[in-house]
């Protein structure tokens, strides 16, 4: 495997007997690459074949410009399938040994891990949400005192500090309960959220009681929350408090390092008496004027702060709206790292972005299978995945900045090696001025270590820098998902978040960071390629943009852009996209979708490629002639009682008077006006005019792909419909494109 960890070199050492010969994962091809590249070869053959026909037969003048705009169009769109390939042209799935492992390292063998989770506005991200994720993660199946979780606040709020505050206090009964019941998932919030019958046993007991106090700490964090402070009398209970005076605010604020958790003393014991893993709760300094580098500048003071607190050689990040889902997840990953083979050149294991609030049929189809089963596994195939910003664990050295040198084997220590006896004021106080502004002045810090600074992405950018100096990377789909996640429950949301994600990537694509320029000569050509599968999103609006509104206006006019279906040039244009629709539908279906759920996975890529990555785009341009900085955009983790309840019906929440849903209803509106005009005006379609049967179809299909905007439009009335400003909008819009057309 060029540039990657082989798929068959684990299976080289199999031969020993002993178990310490055994390799701690393997590597195992995907089945099914003779059908794909089969499938691969005709579409090729296809595709070539379609670029012929548009460039031998371009119209006299009058239909020269529709006709150019769906050669530019299917260019791009065949040029991204080539593209797109790459990351499926290798595809390969990793099996760890948990149990050689266990064999091989005992606990005080076992390296120390660092968890870091991240959390910036307590109106979007509930303290009470944030302290599920925390304590899913202090309840690893994992030797406690080498364990240590950091909570990065980066609203600086004594909410969020107040609220991890009680989860240090509910872990000493929520950690032993878990483990000595084998309870999953490990974050209350979810484990609650079912019942169980009461028969007397010591379990039922212990639920209840554990539910009880579960509740009675959610009720006093969502009461303070929604008073927006925290009562004097408990303030005065504890220090901490202490650090946020009345000049204190959100952008302006000193250092906040605060140890609730000593996990290295012996004393720090649950219920119970076994050990608590260290619990940190970290505000970096803010200042106005002082760029703060959003989520990689927390990263950042992480990795710094820890460093002097526990500095474990391995670390996992995870969202603040994610939880822990396989307790095991940590022995998943040091597999790899451990692996006596492989492991030194790994620096990161990458879990799935998968999400535990998926309705049925996926409305807003953010469970994307094709990506997470198959193309960061392609990925995978030529060096390693995508670095995609959460449940995912490092090797600190690779993570600091280092370059791999072929001995990087990791160390055990334990915490108490780092702390050398000093008290908790003593690392608090060191540790803020790790966390100041002024700290990283003159420094290689976002450059050369730590997450990279000035793209909305960080976390590809810095994924991809890493394997240029020299590591590899590992993607890792359990069976059990190892994280879960909270998804987007409303389309503004989505969009929202794919706009970003959108703007980010091509920002990487323009900058000195492109695989091609940042990769030259230090990763293969098939790891570059297949980075362009994402980086090159926002282009795809462009000819998104042809096919939404060409065929439409051209069944309008009654003028062709395609060939006649009784020609064998139709068979061409025909078999290139029953193929490709045919192999998408395939996969989703492989791997565990449904008929619906592709269904709404085509109306979604259609949306996003027409509105976020289209505004990605515009945002790429604006930055590059000065005329916007990057930012950083969150999107909401809470919704009302009704919003929810449409949610879970799989309606689509709209509601919302953006541009972006502008564009959506008025290509909506103008694509079944163009359906409607050709098919029923034009009643002579099917006889006389048989050269626009084409274009009926693909009307017909952004027809039934809009048929929830259209419910919006023209049926609902509650509040997640379109506003009335929107559909007139759109109506307008559409309405002039279609007598225009038909002049």
């Amino acid at each position: 495997m060029a540039g990657g960890i082989g798929v068959g070199e684990e299976q080289q050492i199999n031969g020993g007997n002993s178990n310490t010969n055994l390799p701690l994962f393997e590597t195992k091809a995907a089945r099914g690459r003779p059908i794909h590249r089969l499938y691969c070869l005709t579409m090729v053959l296809a595709i070539l074949s379609m670029w012929t026909y548009r460039l031998t037969h371009i119209p006299a003048a009058a239909g020269r410009f529709p006709w150019l705009a769906m050669l530019f169009a299917e260019l791009v769109f065949g040029l991204y399938w080539f593209i797109a390939q790459t990351a499926r042209w290798r595809v390969v799935y990793r099996y760890p040994f948990k149990d050689r492992l266990s064999s091989r390292y005992e606990d005080e063998k076992l390296p120390a891990v660092d968890i870091f989770i991240c959390t910036a506005d307590p109106t979007m991200e509930p303290p009470s949400m944030v302290i599920g994720t925390v304590l899913s993660v202090m309840s690893f199946n994992y030797p406690p005192e080498k364990l240590s979780v950091y909570l990065s606040d980066d609203a600086g709020s004594d909410l969020t500090f107040y609220g991890l505050l009680e989860a240090s206090k509910f872990a000493k009964r929520w950690i032993p309960f878990c483990k000595k019941y084998h309870v999953e998932p490990r974050t209350p919030q979810r484990y609650f959220s079912d019942t169980i019958p009461f028969d007397g046993s010591e379990f039922s007991k212990q639920w209840s009681d554990t539910k009880v106090l579960y509740e009675d700490m959610k009720n006093r964090v969502d009461s303070a929350a929604a008073k927006g402070c925290v009562s004097k009398e408990y303030k005065d209970q504890h220090r901490g408090f202490s650090e946020w005076n009345s000049t204190a605010t959100r952008r302006d604020h000193q250092s906040i390092v605060q140890i609730l958790i000593e996990g290295w003393n012996p004393t720090a014991v649950d219920a119970e008496g076994n050990r608590l893993p260290t619990l940190v709760y970290l505000s970096r300094e803010k200042r106005p004027r002082k760029p703060h580098n959003f989520k990689a500048g927390a990263m950042n003071a992480l990795i710094r702060v820890s460093s002097e607190i526990s500095n474990a050689p391995i670390i996992l990040n995870v969202d603040c709206d994610m939880y822990a889902n396989d307790p095991d997840a940590v022995r998943d990953a040091l597999c790899f790292f451990l692996d006596e083979k492989h492991g030194q050149r790994i620096a990161y294991v990458q879990h799935p972005q998968y999400y535990y609030n998926i309705v049925k049929n996926d409305v807003y189809a953010n469970f994307y299978l094709a990506v997470m089963e198959i193309e960061l596994c392609g990925i995978d195939g030529f060096g390693g995945p995508l670095y995609i910003g959460t449940g995912c664990f490092h090797r600190r050295e690779s993570l600091s900045g280092k370059k791999y040198s072929g001995s990087h084997k990791i160390e055990c220590h334990n915490v108490e090696d780092t702390t050398k006896g000093r008290d908790i004021r003593e690392l608090e106080e060191a540790s803020k001025a790790l966390a100041a502004c002024s700290y990283e002045n003159s420094t290689l810090w976002g450059t050369e270590m730590g997450l990279l600074y000035g793209c909305p992405v960080e976390d590809i950018a810095t994924g991809l820098t890493i394997k240029c100096r020299g590591w590899r990377a590992v993607y890792y789909t359990p069976t059990k998902y190892g994280f879960l996640g909270m998804a987007p429950t409303s389309l503004d949301g989505c969009l929202v978040q794919y706009k970003r994600w959108s703007e980010g990537l091509f920002q990487i694509f323009v900058s000195k960071y492109c695989p091609f320029i940042n990769g030259r000569g230090k990763i293969s050509l098939g790891l570059k390629i297949a980075y362009c599968n994402f980086l090159l999103w926002p282009l795809l609006s462009l000819p998104t943009f042809s096919y939404a509104i060409v065929p439409a206006i051209s069944l309008i006019r009654g003028t062709p852009i395609f060939p006649e279906a009784s020609t064998s040039w139709f068979f061409v244009f025909a078999y290139v996209y029953i193929a490709k629709t045919g192999y998408t539908l395939s996969e989703e279906l492989i791997h565990g979708g449904t008929l619906r759920g592709w269904y709404n996975l085509q109306r979604m890529t259609v949306i996003r490629r027409s509105t976020a990555f289209l505004f990605g785009l515009v945002d790429n341009v604006k930055r590059h002639l000065g005329l916007k900085e990057t930012s950083f955009a969150l999107t909401s983790k809470v919704m009302d009682g009704e919003t929810r309840k449409r949610y879970e019906e799989g309606v689509m929440e709209f509601g919302s008077d953006s541009i972006m849903l502008s564009i959506i209803t008025t290509l909506a509106l103008l694509n079944l006006f163009g359906f409607g005009w050709g098919v029923f005006v034009r009643t002579a379609l099917m006889s006389s005019r048989p050269r626009l049967v084409p274009e009926a179809v693909i009307c017909a299909a952004m027809v039934a792909l809009n048929l929830p905007v259209y419910e919006a439009v023209f049926l609902r009335r509650d509040a997640g419909s379109l506003p009335s400003a929107v559909k007139f909008k759109a109506a307008v819009v559409a309405s002039i494109a279609c007598v225009i057309a038909a002049c």
